[in-house]
């Protein structure tokens, strides 16, 4: 689906379902570089269970249009007016690694507007190696790959996905490597930059789930546990065998620890 926000479009997955307006609504924000894509192994089971279900595309994202946000709060500000594109009042809002920055501080500035929250693969701060920033600068293929490198688990390194034919390793370079010029840049430049998660976890009041990769060395557990013991009504779930990129890596997985929490 398609809407406008600050004069630009807006796109969003829906899961393949047409949901009842007084459905509850999730909406899930992808991490850098990403797109709305990388939930497609969650949207439908979110869409299919009585639930409207808007994995969106960033600006300079996807098939969203504008240039992408330079900071973690202008983007936690767009996802709340994206909602009022759409006529979504309140929602439980999912983010994975940068989009679950983008999350906590949308659910931190705009309390009122969040039912549940969920972040998946984040830490207090996520610095990113100078290496990869200047990489990504140059838009150098390198830059995706050394996310890959580092984003992956040692399970997904070898193969053996539960779905047929899915080389994660390679999926995940090549929905990286088509990512925009300057795109992944920004993304990394705005978490490398964000240093407000502590202080947005203080403010979070409604039901939080952090889901964890236990193998993740781009946002390790330990790195979560500052969040969790600021959010007061908050539970973490730790998927072992499991790195950054938790939504393509342990589908399964993720999947029993998202859906319980949904409302």
């Amino acid at each position: 689906m398609d809407v406008v926000v600050d004069g630009k479009r807006a796109h969003a997955a829906i899961g393949s379902r047409e949901a009842n307006p007084d459905d509850p609504v999730v909406v899930l924000v992808h991490g850098n570089g990403l797109d709305r894509t990388i939930w497609q192994l969650q949207t439908r089971h979110i869409a299919n269970r009585a639930r409207r279900a808007l994995a969106v595309d960033l600006p300079g994202h996807g098939q969203s249009e504008g240039q992408a946000l330079v900071t973690i709060e202008e983007m936690a500000d767009w996802v709340i007016r994206f909602m009022d594109a759409t006529g979504v009042g309140t929602a439980t809002l999912v983010g994975h690694s940068m989009g679950a920055f983008v999350t906590l501080e949308a659910a931190a500035r705009h309390p009122d507007r969040v039912d549940k929250l969920c972040l998946m693969g984040i830490a207090e701060t996520m610095p990113v190696h100078p290496e990869l920033l200047a990489a990504a600068e140059r838009n150098e293929l390198l830059a995706p790959e050394l996310i890959v490198f580092w984003g992956l688990g040692q399970k997904a390194q070898t193969g053996g996905h539960p779905a047929p034919g899915l080389w994660v390793h390679g999926a995940s370079k090549i929905l990286l490597a088509n990512a925009r010029s300057g795109v992944l840049y920004t993304g990394l430049s705005a978490c490398n930059a964000y240093q407000g998660a502590a202080a947005a976890a203080a403010l979070v009041k409604c039901p939080t789930l952090l889901v964890l990769g236990r193998d993740d060395k781009m946002a390790p557990v330990k790195k979560a546990g500052p969040l969790a013991h600021a959010i007061a009504n908050s539970k973490t779930i730790v998927i072992d065998q499991c790195g950054h990129m938790m939504l393509i890596e342990r589908p399964n997985q993720v999947h029993r620890a998202l859906m319980p929490f949904l409302p």
